[in-house]
């Protein structure tokens, strides 16, 4: 196949390592005011505008060690939020539960290792059934990335752990902050999540080097998808509207799906703001070996050709899906070691190589968003050093990914720009009550 420029419209986004940070703000209004913030929030149904209830938060009350929900003569059951710095062994103990074999379980069981591993998340509110001597007679853990709920419970002097449907609750999130120092502080400071964080960075950082050139005072609206259990947040979907107002100029994007399953962020204007591929599959972006049809390889020892760009990265690194698609593959093959493949469409799909891990979820069927973790860099497979192959292929055979021209997507059409200014309105509704929150509190 020639090495001539394509046009496939693949995206570029300035990604950020986020600096000094606080990975969970449950406590963040009444850090905000050690951090110079101001900030505010509502809470919106998922559809309705004109419900909207708005949350004025003057004072920031802490969450009880423990909530007894109901009680009988031999058992009671107990609500806890996990804590940052929280165990096993310390989350049983809050909870009431006087139980070695439980926690026997909880730690070595396969299906309860989510509890050790990732899934012990702060904020995370778990739910657990206590005997009157503490033994354990029921555990509930809902799974933050995935529509599931763990439950553990006592069968034939052992226990058992099982994954049951997760019926989240959806709603419209609204929420609002002033910059006086780092973006990233600001944005956790009014609680606004990692990965929601991370979707507005893609969003606006296209119009230049997007953190350098905020300010103090410069601020930011945010209206998003969120999903909750026994109404808890579990996780956040995908940003429907933001502004950004730098040096007084306004940067709005708003979500619009032009089809089914396919959508992208366009202007007030209706002009597109998206761009189907990521140019890069990482936050960073240190090419080491590049697309090659003759490359000596440091471990077979002969020259042969290198069908992708290989990125140097520290072990563990998040790795990023470059757009929307399906996983087709994601196991071990050969000389890539740990291996994803993501189909975008009938001609479009992604390679990642030598992981060292897979995120959670990532199985064949998985469906994944532009900007997902799902993986992290290794050195599995024939590598040298901790990097990550990454592969764009276009009818399945290997093209340069750095030949490609870049592109937004098509500009809307007459009917579909009719419809988006119809969404539009709404959501530029909610960013205006929330544009009207702040200044409020800053007066």
């Amino acid at each position: 196949m020639n090495n001539d420029k394509r046009r496939i419209l693949p995206y570029s986004a300035l990604t950020i390592d986020r600096l000094v940070r606080h990975r969970w703000a449950v406590s963040a209004l009444a850090g905000a005011s050690l951090l110079g913030m101001v900030a505010a929030f509502a809470i919106a149904p998922p559809q309705d505008s004109s419900q909207i209830r708005v949350e004025a938060v003057l004072q920031h009350l802490p969450t009880p060690d423990m909530t007894v929900v109901t009680t009988d003569e031999k058992a009671f059951l107990r609500e806890e939020r996990i804590y940052g710095n929280d165990t096993v062994a310390s989350l049983l103990n809050r909870l009431g539960v006087d139980d070695r074999d439980a926690l026997r379980f909880l730690v070595k069981d396969r299906h309860a290792q989510a509890l050790v591993s990732s899934q012990l998340r702060p904020g995370v509110v778990v739910s657990a059934k206590v005997g009157a001597s503490g033994e354990l007679l029921y555990f509930a853990f809902p799974l933050v990335d995935k529509n599931t709920l763990i439950v553990v419970e006592p069968r034939d002097k052992s226990f058992v752990a099982r994954e049951e449907a997760l019926k989240l609750e959806p709603r419209t999130v609204i929420k609002s902050g002033v910059i006086q120092g780092a973006f990233f502080r600001a944005v956790d400071a009014v609680g606004i999540p990692d990965d929601v964080a991370n979707q507005l960075v893609g969003i606006f950082g296209g119009e230049g080097n997007f953190y350098r050139s905020l300010r103090q005072g410069d601020r930011f609206s945010v209206v998003y998808e969120a999903f909750s259990f026994r109404g808890q947040e579990i996780r956040s979907g995908r940003i429907l509207a933001a502004e950004l107002v730098s040096r007084q100029r306004s940067m709005q994007a708003y979500w619009f799906q032009y089809e089914p399953g396919k959508g992208g962020y366009y202007t007030a204007e209706g002009k597109s703001l998206s761009k189907p591929f990521l140019l890069a599959p990482l936050e960073t972006s240190k090419i080491t070996s590049g697309f090659s049809s003759a490359r000596f390889h440091p471990i077979l020892q002969t020259w042969r050709a290198h069908k992708g760009v290989d990125y140097a990265a520290p072990m563990g690194t998040r790795v990023l899906a470059v757009a929307d698609g399906v996983v087709e593959t994601a196991e071990s093959q050969n000389g890539y070691g740990n291996m994803i493949v993501i189909r975008h469409d009938a001609m479009y799909s992604t390679a990642y190589g030598h992981l060292s891990d897979y995120a959670a979820g990532m199985a064949k069927g998985a469906r994944v968003r532009q900007g997902d973790t799902i993986g992290y860099v290794g050195q599995t497979g024939l590598a040298t050093t901790p990097h990550l192959h990454y592969e764009f292929r276009i009818n399945d055979e290997q093209v340069d990914p750095q030949l490609m021209e870049m592109a937004t997507l098509m500009p809307l059409d007459r009917m579909q720009l009719v419809r988006f200014k119809g969404t539009r309105t709404a959501m530029r509704a909610q960013l205006d009550l929330a544009k009207e929150i702040t200044l409020a509190s800053i007066e």
